[in-house]
């Protein structure tokens, strides 16, 4: 036991030391060689313990935010990542961790765009801009996958005693949210060049996907082996309950994980003790709602006043799918780059009270579909949302006469 103390001492200690001397100035590739030869490989608790200790002895976070990368490039495969606990399907960990190969997945094929962005001709200028446009509105859905773990996992984190990590990391997610909102700002300029695709990459597009990349290897080899072994499976599933009301990150989790020996509480549970909705007009339970809403014969979706995704409704023969990961979205990245501008449209004259309805009809392979945005306004006349109704017509564009006698469908 001794031995191990001493062991763990050393090792800490030894890496301190390598942190500072990247804090010195010294390459990562020298650090790393030390790192490699004197300790192989280090326990990840032993990383954060290392982070608190800077912290506390004067080291500025600031410092040590600018460090984040360097130390982790260091880190990166030199951590042992043995963990006590196994983590089941729909657990919020592996929630997490599939979300990151969601967002590896955008991010590597990003990064392969923009490694040939000066071969591109220009008359393919405008389609490259649609693709990484698209690119970085998935990247950008990375927002839930932070505030999940800012406001859920860290306070947890916090109450144990580890303050250090979780302030340095709230810190990058910072700084990659202000890198991919100013990418999306400089796709939508008006007649950008490829010069200005070029010089953009290199200034704000690559580093934007190097920090999503970069983060996903410090979840995965720090912050996620600590929390699973530091917090309890209560905990873990009061996270869970309330994860859904920030949303899911390019994942909706096919799988609702639950610890034994919790009581689930669930609609129907809600339901038999009798809750009820008044409204001006009349009541309903939950369960009578939901039927309700997933009974009518159109598609629901409900954008709030923040332009978010907040509902959408689960009928049967939806025309459009939809998945949980796009609640708590902002609108215009749930559509095409090409008919962002429609979407900013629309939301634009209806907060400003111009209009209040936008019809739109399609033929969708053999479906002829209506769809309909509402502007949703209080009785004051405030704007509260947008309502998005779609329907499927093909059948009653065919009814002809009058039908009188009760015939089922």
């Amino acid at each position: 036991m001794n031995e191990q103390i001493d062991n763990s001492k050393y090792r800490k200690a030894r890496l301190k030391e390598l942190i500072l001397k990247l804090h010195e100035g010294e390459s990562e590739e020298s650090v790393r060689e030390e790192l490699l030869k004197s300790l192989g490989s280090i326990p990840y608790g032993e990383v954060v313990e290392v982070e608190q200790e800077l912290i506390a002895e004067g080291l500025p976070e600031q410092e040590i935010l600018k460090l984040c990368d360097a130390h982790s490039a260091v880190l990166q495969g030199n951590v042992d990542l043995t963990v006590s606990k196994q983590i089941p399907a729909g657990h919020p960990v592996d929630v997490l961790i599939q979300e990151n190969r969601a967002l590896k997945s955008v991010t590597d094929e990003a990064s392969t765009f923009l490694s040939s962005l000066d071969k591109i001709e220009e008359n393919k200028l405008k389609d490259a801009v649609l693709n990484l446009t698209g690119l970085f509105n998935q990247m950008i859905d990375v927002d839930k996958h932070y505030q999940r773990k800012e406001y859920l996992l860290f306070p947890y984190l916090e109450k144990i005693g580890v303050t250090g990590p979780p302030k340095v990391m709230w810190g990058k997610h910072d700084e990659i949210r202000e890198l991919l909102n100013g990418s999306l700002e400089i796709l939508k300029t008006e007649d950008i060049t490829k010069d200005d695709l070029i010089s953009s990459s290199e200034l704000i597009f690559q580093p934007a996907v190097k920090g999503v990349a970069e983060m996903i290897i410090k979840e995965e080899e720090i912050l996620f082996p600590m929390s699973v072994d530091a917090l309890s499976d209560v905990d873990w599933y009061e996270i869970q309950k309330q994860s859904l009301e920030i949303g899911y990150c390019l994942y909706d989790p096919p799988t609702e994980w639950m610890p034994a020996g919790i009581i689930v509480e669930d609609i129907k549970d809600v339901e038999k003790q009798g809750s009820n909705i008044q409204l001006p007009s009349g009541n309903f339970s939950v369960e009578e709602l939901l039927a309700i809403l997933n009974t009518l014969p159109v598609d629901i979706t409900f954008v709030d006043k923040n332009d978010k995704v907040k509902y959408f409704s689960q009928s049967r023969d939806r025309i459009f799918q939809r998945s949980r990961a796009i609640l708590n979205r902002d609108v215009r990245h749930c559509h095409p780059p090409a008919s962002a501008h429609i979407v900013d449209k629309i939301i634009e004259d209806f907060k400003s009270s111009k209009h209040d309805r936008a019809p739109f009809w399609i033929n969708l392979k053999d479906q002829f579909v209506h769809i309909e945005y509402f502007a949703l306004r209080n009785e004051k006349g405030e704007y509260l949302g947008t309502l998005e109704v779609s329907q499927d017509l093909t059948g009653y564009r065919k009814l002809e006469g009058e039908q009188r006698i009760l015939s089922y469908s």
